[in-house]
């Protein structure tokens, strides 16, 4: 049974590229998100087992949906996506709960390993 996994970002090209990614490696794309409002309420409704998560995103950024959802349930799976030199704001998401963090542009091997390590 493959992991379910709820895919945040705003840019659609990304949440593309993502779900190419899971799908391809036997990862089921339950849902995605272009804010972190959507986010918060999508995963109270999928349950998905993992999230990836996109730190600057429009209404709720990524960190304060990662509280949010770590509010609702603290034993969510979140892997943070940053683009380069966001070292400051991973930390804090990491802080927020946050299980790991992948970098854009995204990196197969990388997305996986860090899906691997939270989707226990």
């Amino acid at each position: 049974m493959g992991k379910r996994v709820l895919v945040v970002d705003d840019a659609a090209f990304m949440r593309m590229m993502l779900k190419d990614i899971l799908t391809k490696n036997g990862y089921e794309v339950v849902g995605e998100a272009a804010n972190g409002n959507e986010a918060v309420e999508k995963y109270q409704d999928l349950k998905p087992d993992v999230v990836t998560m996109d730190i600057t995103m429009p209404e709720k950024d990524g960190i304060a949906a990662v509280r949010e959802i770590m509010a609702l349930d603290p034993n969510a799976n979140i892997i943070m996506c940053s683009a380069m030199g966001q070292q400051a704001m991973v930390m804090e998401a990491i802080q927020a709960g946050a299980k790991d963090f992948i970098v854009k542009p995204f990196q197969q091997e990388r997305v996986i390993q860090a899906l691997q390590k939270v989707a226990i």
